[in-house]
């Protein structure tokens, strides 16, 4: 049994069978509709079930897909309905039942220790789908579509991240050690990375440059990689947040920085950080990075479970 919780805590070997993995499942695909099982069915009888404290959209049909297609079954609760929030019992207790009920679970949450503490209770797998620190599911699929375009591994190429230091940049960072790539931040001085990430990317002696500048950031890259400022629950002045982010626009000057081919991501949904004519032209990728979530978290799920081929 393992936990994919954060890219930090797996190793660069596993991470990359996942994707090995992915690529031959979605090779596999090419003729089947999406309720299609997988000739294999290898997860036939299995249950994930799925949690969902924060909005979601790609997560969570992403992965209703994925374990339908390895031909398991999904049940989603929300958490307003469960008494772990509407009749005090403990996470303990609530890791306990599901335990008893299914083989996977899938927490997207607003609690970096909640998810610790279903981890500490649970006898079955966990999957972080989203938490305030990470989000790993997001960029091992990010890779995936990276390498899947680029026809190269990852270690060949410039990343670029430009906006917001949030939880995805923390799973970008992390990553960036351990498939061991150049990556290169820009954002504003007042909200550069976590210090925590940069302590443990410190202690590794890997190096990551760091711009108050797009343009600069942006030179010479093969990939610009972006996602929204204001997230859904931000507890943050809105007004002020985005004028500090207003020359950090992911705009055609930024990517004509980089270089000719180029492709821009962005793990969605979108607002202000980028410009309409940048996110709808040729260099822009996001729906083959959307769709590309289903078969990353199939190879997820079974290396949870052991049973990567």
């Amino acid at each position: 049994m393992q936990n994919f919780i954060n890219i930090k805590d797996i190793s660069s070997k596993n991470l990359r069978d996942i994707l090995i993995d992915a690529k031959k499942r979605k090779r596999l695909r090419k003729k089947f509709d999406f309720l299609d099982i997988d000739s294999s069915a290898p997860l036939k009888g299995k249950l994930l079930i799925q949690m969902f404290e924060k909005s979601s959209l790609r997560t969570r049909l992403s992965f209703y897909l994925a374990i339908k297609q390895l031909g398991g079954s999904v049940l989603t609760l929300r958490p307003d309905e469960l008494h772990l929030s509407k009749g005090g019992e403990s996470i303990g207790d609530t890791a306990k039942i599901l335990s008893s009920f299914g083989n996977i679970f899938m927490l997207r949450t607003d609690s970096d220790k909640k998810l610790n503490e279903f981890k500490e209770h649970l006898s079955i797998p966990i999957i972080n789908g989203l938490s305030p620190s990470s989000h790993p599911t997001q960029i091992l699929s990010d890779i995936f579509t990276i390498e899947e375009l680029k026809k190269r591994p990852i270690k060949k190429l410039n990343i670029t991240w430009i906006g917001d230091c949030n939880n995805v940049l923390n799973s970008l960072i992390a990553a960036s050690v351990k498939f061991n790539f150049n990556l290169t931040i820009g954002c504003p001085k007042d909200y550069k990375p976590n210090s925590s990430i940069l302590k443990w990317l410190n202690k590794r002696k890997k190096k990551i440059a760091i711009f108050n500048d797009a343009i600069k950031a942006a030179n010479n890259a093969d990939v610009i990689l972006t996602d929204k400022v204001i997230s859904i629950n931000d507890k943050v002045n809105k007004k002020k947040k985005l004028a500090k982010f207003k020359n950090f626009v992911v705009t055609q000057k930024v990517i004509n920085k980089a270089k000719k081919n180029c492709i821009f991501l962005h793990c969605l949904p979108r607002g202000s950080e980028v410009d309409e004519s940048v996110f709808t032209s040729k260099q822009s990728k996001v729906w083959q990075q959307a769709a590309n979530r289903v078969h990353v978290q199939k190879s997820i799920i079974l290396y949870c479970l052991g049973k990567l081929r």
